[in-house]
């Protein structure tokens, strides 16, 4: 892959804040505050998962932009209050209060990702859905996930082109077929590629409702989904101008690894920070050894 294709990709996790991933990502000494900024570091874009629970207070956005590196990059959930509670009926007010609270984001800001409950059907919705996307700001980008298969058709794929916004790719395979390549239903239908690797969430809870894993390391490895979503990725990569790829702890058990995993099958590399300081460690040595035997001692 030549550097300009590469440019285009950009892949980052779905939320940077994990306890989990101290000590294996974020130093273990390292205040909460700094994460994001440490973050930035190493993956160049981040969906940002806490939007969509509540709208961020503005100086909370401001430091985010601050904390991060001019190329990097944001996406950010639209509010459940306007997805799952109003089901984009009569939201106009709670929509433009999230824009304005986003809006110091500004060349930050790549996508809003509007994330769509199993219980939003054609039969209740499509009407609603069409009024909706005529409302959106033509400053913002969007992008659609469905999670009610009731959606998928040609008549929906018209409907998303027509207004410029994004059809997401999002995978949810059950677990126990991550070796099997995914068949989805995955139609383009705008100027860029949006990429969930999401995962099984039944590995998230068990029947009480606790915790079933650590999300620390590779729990388990998809790989032939790996090799089939950066084969649809490189197929596509010519008609887009951007591929944004985000993933959930809930793919593989550590979203970085399967970050810098899908970065590898396209062909460049996505150091991580245990590697990085290793790399660093290995080159002090080999510094030290040269200093030595030019002592003669």
């Amino acid at each position: 892959m030549n550097l300009k294709d590469q440019q285009k990709i950009r892949i980052g996790a779905a939320a940077w804040s994990f306890q989990e991933w101290r000590e294996n990502f974020y130093p273990a000494d390292l205040p909460e505050s700094e994460w994001l900024e440490f973050y930035a570091r190493f993956l160049p874009a981040v969906e940002v998962d806490s939007t969509f629970y509540t709208v961020p207070a503005e100086n909370a956005v401001r430091r985010w932009v601050d904390v991060t590196p001019s190329s990097f990059r944001f996406s950010c959930k639209l509010p459940r209050e306007i997805t799952h509670v109003c089901k984009l009926r009569d939201c106009s007010a709670e929509l433009t209060a999230f824009l304005r609270a986003i809006e110091p984001l500004e060349s930050k800001l790549q996508v809003i990702l509007v994330q769509l409950p199993p219980s939003f059907t054609p039969k209740d919705g499509r009407q609603t859905l069409r009024k909706f996307l005529v409302q959106l700001p033509k400053d913002f980008r969007f992008a659609v996930e469905f999670r009610n298969p009731g959606w998928h058709r040609p008549q929906i794929i018209r409907l998303l082109e027509s207004y410029r916004v994004c059809w997401v790719w999002a995978d949810t395979s059950p677990l126990n077929e991550r070796n099997l390549a995914p068949f989805e239903f995955l139609p383009k239908t705008t100027d860029f590629i949006y990429l969930r690797l999401l995962g099984d969430y039944s590995t998230k809870y068990d029947g009480a409702g606790k915790f079933v894993h650590r999300y620390d390391k590779l729990l388990w490895k998809r790989e032939a989904a790996l090799e089939s979503w950066a084969l649809k990725i490189e197929r596509h990569l010519n008609e887009v101008r951007n591929v944004w790829a985000f993933v959930s702890n809930h793919f593989e058990g550590f979203a970085p690894e399967t970050a810098q995993r899908l970065a590898e099958r396209l062909g460049y590399e996505l150091p991580l920070p245990s590697q990085t300081e290793n790399l660093a460690t290995e080159e002090g040595k080999s510094q030290l050894d040269l200093f030595s035997e030019g002592r003669g001692d």
